[in-house]
């Protein structure tokens, strides 16, 4: 049986991409993830062996994430996160794209955004990114369709958003 340590480890990569589709930061997303390494350690002793162990993750790395973002109010009124900047050679367009993608996909509401990231780029289930998120699972499976229509809006060149943005 694998350690507790191994098992962690084995959930870095679907971590590191739910912080960065929340944070829209690298630098606060491998903070995010190495937090929620370190509460995880110094909580191995309420996690329930046999349930799902990348879901418990995720839920301490998003209340990491809500927490930091807490604080940073309290500190000082809104600061938009600052987005990475890719630069990319100017004859691949397939980069460009990507560009695009990345773009469009951070000016998606957060709620949005991150249910996609939940279920399209980590793989989780709707009943799974539900119980992360703390929501029904309807509300996963509307804002996730909501979140691909409009990337496909955006994408398409149609100009503004599709939809005003939604809280859910």
């Amino acid at each position: 049986m694998k350690s507790f340590q191994s098992q962690l480890v084995e959930h870095l990569p679907y971590l590191r991409a739910f912080a960065r589709g929340l944070a829209r930061n690298a630098a606060l997303a491998d903070d995010l993830v190495q937090d929620t390494f370190l509460r995880a350690l110094m909580n191995s002793d309420k996690f329930i062996p046999g349930t799902n162990l990348r879901a418990w993750l995720s839920t301490i790395l998003r209340n990491q994430f809500f927490n930091e973002m807490r604080c940073r109010s309290r500190l000082a009124s809104y600061v938009a996160l600052p987005r990475p900047v890719l630069a990319f050679s100017g004859d691949q367009e397939s980069r460009h794209e990507m560009r695009d993608c990345e773009r469009a996909f951070h000016e998606l509401p957060a709620a949005q955004s991150e249910a996609l990231s939940l279920v399209g780029a980590s793989g989780y289930s709707y009943e799974e990114a539900a119980e992360i998120v703390g929501c029904a699972q309807g509300t996963i499976k509307s804002r996730v369709f909501r979140a691909r229509a409009e990337l496909e809006w955006r994408l398409a060149g149609n100009g503004p958003p599709l939809q005003a943005p939604l809280a859910a």
